[in-house]
């Protein structure tokens, strides 16, 4: 189990850029695959961005590709969502999460979440 915080999250306006940090508690932060996802009201959560644990392979929703990129740090236990080119679309609230041992877009794989962070991008 670890615990996540995110952090990074703000008001920017449509064509700018945000960073979304997520640090890990744990020590066993390598053995986890990372996701992304968001909500926005009166929506469903939606898978954003994944990488691996180990190799570190990203893939992204189709609607993000090609403007988020998502890292990792496996030193600092961090794992991060540069946002590009945002678009009104992209407001919702941001969420990191951790599936030990587990790459999957699928929400339901992922066992510990963070708080969120709110994301809103002005036209």
């Amino acid at each position: 189990q670890v615990q996540l915080v995110e952090s990074g999250g703000g008001l920017v306006q449509a064509g700018g850029s945000l960073r979304l940090s997520c640090v890990a508690s744990g020590r066993t932060f390598m053995s986890y695959g990372m996701g992304w996802f968001r909500q926005a009201p009166g929506k469903e959560r939606e898978f954003v961005a994944r990488i691996f644990s180990t190799t570190g392979s990203p893939s992204y929703a189709d609607s993000v590709k090609g403007r988020f990129t998502i890292s990792r740090d496996n030193a600092k236990n961090t794992v991060y969502l540069q946002m590009n080119s945002l678009k009104p679309e992209d407001t919702a609230v941001y969420y990191c999460a951790a599936a030990y041992q587990t790459y999957s877009t699928d929400s339901r794989y992922y066992t510990d979440w963070g708080q969120g962070t709110q994301v809103t991008v002005s036209s």
